[in-house]
């Protein structure tokens, strides 16, 4: 029996040592990583990629200037990158690597409101704050307190380029839309262009659906050329758009079309080629727009690619950016470093929240719920130069 006990009270030590050196180091697994690790989940591959390419460069440029200048108080930001692809599942499985594998103190993602309906509550359940750099469905900021945005929604941004075709044209009565049926911020999209047509005492003559995975639109071509319509408005992807651009121009239709935000890209011309040419889209974000930031982000770009920044990619150097900000704020208070890497969350979530920022979309806010607040938006018609290169100019 002595034998036992003693046994047993050397035994119980050892275990309670072993115990705790497990719980210190998962304690210091908890601690904030150095660099500061800011989770890029955005769509790199897919149809979805030709919006997505364009935000992973505006993160990179983010990531390069704000080091450039010092980084958070000295200390370097690292952007961690998971692919979201064009769905809802890649979604949530980027955010769950970026949350629970690479522990990053906020995600700026995804590309798609549909993939952030599914992957934000994720984050916001974990407490992480998110900002969506191309979500502008109705509904994105009212998924939790912890999901925010940087890219203005659908219904302050779309009827914007409905006015302008009608400065253009004033003579346009009858419309006719079309929308990617599979895609929330394309069904949230084409509500808001079909009320304000209405509003504007437009007569939307036929409403036609389409799948984003899409190439052929014959049929509904042909009942928009049935309708003898004045403008046509698209509400899609890049890829989908594109095609669908291109096969209204070659079935006969020679009216004025405004695309939606999804086809807010330059990827969008090796689509549509020759037949991009006029269309109308509005803009969250403009290369002439004055700020300091902006004009060193167009600096920088246009050294790199030869030519001006798209939205997109302002979108999510602006989502870096703000991140960037706000932990600035923080670092003043209490060294990163000395975080644990929950409180870090709930502090930046709410510092977000609280912040004002200079940024290539102009000064920018948010409301209590992670709505965006700006100021400056603005219309541009497509100009291409040849059968692949174009760009957008930009309407008064």
């Amino acid at each position: 029996m002595s034998n036992v006990k003693t046994a047993g009270s050397l035994a119980r030590p050892s275990a309670l040592l072993a115990l705790g050196l497990m719980l210190g180091l998962s304690a210091l697994a908890q601690k904030v990583a150095t660099p500061i690790p800011i989770g890029i989940g955005v769509a790199q591959t897919s149809n979805t990629a030709l919006l997505g390419q364009e935000e992973v460069i505006g993160a990179q440029f983010a990531e390069k200037l704000i080091n450039a200048r010092g980084g958070i108080n000295g200390t370097p930001i690292k952007l961690i990158f998971q692919d979201t692809g064009g769905d809802e599942a890649g979604a949530i499985n980027a955010f769950q690597n970026l949350i629970s594998k690479d522990n990053v103190v906020g995600i700026v993602g995804p590309t798609l409101s549909q993939q952030a309906f599914s992957a934000d509550p994720i984050a916001d359940r974990a407490k992480v704050p998110v900002l969506g750099p191309s979500n502008t469905a109705k509904g994105i900021p009212q998924i939790g307190e912890y999901v925010a945005r940087v890219s203005a929604p659908v219904a302050v941004v779309a009827p914007n380029a409905l006015k302008q075709a009608l400065k253009i044209d004033p003579k346009i009565k009858k419309v006719a839309v079309l929308y990617a049926q599979n895609d929330a911020f394309s069904t949230s999209e084409t509500g808001t262009f079909q009320q304000t047509a209405k509003d504007q005492g437009l007569t939307v003559s036929t409403v036609q659906k389409f799948q984003t995975t899409d190439n052929d639109f014959t049929t509904q071509v042909t009942a928009v050329l049935g309708e003898n319509v004045d403008l046509v408005i698209i509400s899609g992807l890049a890829n989908d758009g594109g095609n669908l651009v291109k096969q209204l121009r070659q079935l006969g239709y020679k009216g004025l079309i405004i695309g939606g935000n999804g086809l807010n890209t330059t990827n969008m011309f090796p689509v549509c080629q020759k037949y991009c040419d006029g269309v109308i889209i509005a803009q969250a974000y403009s290369p002439s727009q004055p700020s300091a930031a902006n004009q060193v982000f167009v600096k920088e770009y246009t050294a790199q690619f030869k030519k001006s920044p798209p939205q997109f990619a302002a979108q999510a150097y602006t989502g870096v950016q703000v991140f960037a900000d706000a932990l600035k704020v923080i670092d003043r208070q209490k060294k990163i470093s000395e975080w644990n890497l929950a409180d870090l969350r709930v502090a930046l979530n709410k510092q977000i929240l609280l912040g004002k920022y200079k940024t290539p979309l102009g000064d920018i806010s948010f409301d209590k719920e992670g709505e965006l607040i700006q100021k400056d938006f603005y219309v541009a018609q497509i100009k291409m130069k040849d059968a692949k290169n174009g760009t957008f100019v930009f309407l008064k």
